[in-house]
């Protein structure tokens, strides 16, 4: 352990360049491996367990959940004493973000505190708010030098940021996303698209290295432009921005493992990532708040007009309206977006690409959404 904090020495400051994973600490298996499960939707996930030392980078963030008693093992009371001591100096030094889940005793606590250098503590009995918590840690470190007002465009994609995750956060464990906070995150997209325009939103949205998060608001900050082009009214706009909010909430119950695939997904691969579609519409299904042509969207977006989508192979008329927009919302997003295996497409790039899907996606439409994509430009960021 003595080597593992001595590579942290003199890099890991406050000011120090942070890793792209979060280090979870703990000596509860069963419990860590479901919040690990939470963690890797948005970042990759180490688990440490006792005895086991931390890695040589530093990471993102770290999260503490031990039920040891520090003070006692501080004191030499417990096996383990030496790995808890060097755990929590190695943290404490670091400067890096740590979240602590509480164990609702004010003497652990208070010296969980101390040990770790007065980190964020949160009551594990609400699940649902570890993640968001984590990623305002991790965002407050980069943005320590700025100042942000409440009403920002840029605060606003952080809060969006935050509500996309509590929504796939929910879906992971079988939950249907919140009504609420979908229409929070709804109206911060349609107000921001509005006032910055499709550019700028992307350029916000991409400074956020969350890549399922980041499609859901790219493709609803599409939508919310396709809607504006339309001439749609408010009510159709709301309808519409939220449905690609919730397209792809369905992948929160897909192996992470193949969603960040770098090369090919095999045929057996292929069709368990099909069934984002079903299941994400059965998902919201359990929520009545959640109207039939929202259903629709999430479980038809990869419908194609020739027959040839998934999952039902649904043809021309048999797909709906809001559908097919979203569908072509869809397809520019996961064209200009970079992915692990290819780099993103210009806009021009992705324009070919769709006007050759003219048999597939809705051709009239098509020459609608145009000038959206040359607005939009490629929504990654350079490397």
């Amino acid at each position: 352990m003595q080597e593992s904090r001595d590579r942290y020495g003199g890099q890991t400051s406050r000011d120090a360049r942070r890793g792209d994973f979060v280090v979870l600490v703990s000596d509860r298996p069963e419990r860590a491996e479901r919040l690990a499960r939470g963690i890797a939707l948005v970042l990759p996930c180490r688990v440490i367990e006792p005895g086991v030392a931390l890695p040589a980078g530093p990471p993102a963030a770290f999260l503490v959940d031990l039920a040891a008693d520090l003070t006692k093992a501080r004191a030499g009371g417990q096996e383990g004493a030496a790995w808890i001591a060097a755990i929590t100096a190695a943290i404490r030094a670091s400067g890096l973000p740590c979240l602590y889940l509480s164990q609702g005793n004010a003497a652990q606590d208070g010296a969980a505190i101390r040990l770790l250098g007065a980190p964020t503590v949160i009551d594990p009995r609400q699940p649902a708010g570890i993640v968001p918590t984590l990623l305002r840690l991790i965002g407050q470190g980069s943005r320590r030098n700025r100042n942000l007002g409440a009403g920002t465009p840029q605060a606003r994609v952080e809060r969006a940021t935050d509500l996309v995750v509590g929504l796939f956060e929910a879906a992971a464990r079988d939950r249907p996303p919140s009504p609420a906070e979908t229409e929070e995150g709804t109206q911060i997209v349609l107000d921001t698209v509005s006032e910055v325009g499709i550019r700028a939103w992307l350029d916000l949205v991409w400074r956020h290295d969350l890549q399922v998060y980041q499609h859901s608001l790219s493709v609803a900050g599409f939508a919310a432009a396709f809607a504006t082009e339309l001439g749609f009214s408010r009510s159709d706009r709301r309808r519409l921005a939220k449905a690609a909010l919730l397209h792809d909430v369905g992948k929160a119950l897909i192996p992470r493992a193949i969603l960040d695939k770098a090369g090919p997904l095999t045929p057996e691969e292929t069709r368990v990532m099909r069934t984002h579609a079903v299941l994400g519409a059965d998902l919201l299904a359990k929520e009545s708040a959640f109207e039939p042509d929202i259903l629709a969207v999430v479980r038809s977006h990869h419908e194609r007009l020739d027959g040839s989508g998934y999952p039902d192979g649904l043809k021309g008329d048999e797909i709906g309206d809001l559908v097919r927009l979203v569908a072509i919302c869809d397809v520019h997003s996961a064209l200009t977006e970079r992915r692990v295996y290819r780099p993103a497409l210009s806009a021009r790039e992705a324009l070919t690409i769709m006007d050759a899907q003219a048999g597939q996606l809705d051709p009239d439409l098509l020459r609608v959404y145009r000038p959206i994509v040359a607005r939009a430009g490629s929504a990654a960021p350079p490397d």
